[in-house]
């Protein structure tokens, strides 16, 4: 009788972890999304640090100096909302480890009280979460506008010539 009841501990376990492991699933995904970004960024900024030193005009120069600098701002920001969302995820995998203690350990809970543990490690994560995506639309917001602001100065020049 006591196997079958150490076996539905483990199910109870399990059920309480998939919640946690879902959102390990879309952690992933915002990750593959900020990747993708960073990679785009990066592949464009070390695009135009090529063309720079190719061209002649100082006025040219400085406008793709310009854009350099907001690139290698935005990849810094991309970065930091990697580094949130990988911090979010490791804080999550500490949740469902300490699931599986909590439920197997005993513990003087005056000294270590795993619910609190899981209660503390999953706010953490959601406040990392909530930095990294406002980070990324700090960082879209950026992209849109910059890309704006360079369809503008291809309009103005175009109706120069």
């Amino acid at each position: 009788m006591e196997h079958n009841a150490s076996i539905d501990a483990i199910a109870q376990v399990i059920q309480l972890a998939v919640a946690p492991v879902f959102l390990l699933t879309g952690i992933a995904g915002i990750l593959a999304v900020l990747s993708t970004r960073l990679g785009r960024i990066t592949d464009r900024a070390r695009l135009l640090e090529r063309r720079m030193s190719q061209l002649e005009g100082d006025a040219e120069r400085m406008l793709l100096h310009r854009e350099t600098n907001l690139l290698w701002r935005r990849i810094r920001m991309v970065n930091w909302a990697i580094r949130l969302s990988v911090g979010a995820a490791l804080l999550i995998c500490l949740v469902v480890m300490t699931l599986f203690v909590g439920d197997y350990a005993v513990f003087d809970y005056a000294v270590f009280d795993p619910g609190l543990a899981i209660a503390i490690l999953f706010v953490c994560a959601m406040v990392l979460m909530v930095l990294g995506l406002l980070l990324l639309l700090l960082e879209v917001s950026i992209s849109t506008r910059n890309m704006r602001q360079g369809l503008e100065h291809l309009l103005e020049e175009s109706r120069r010539s």
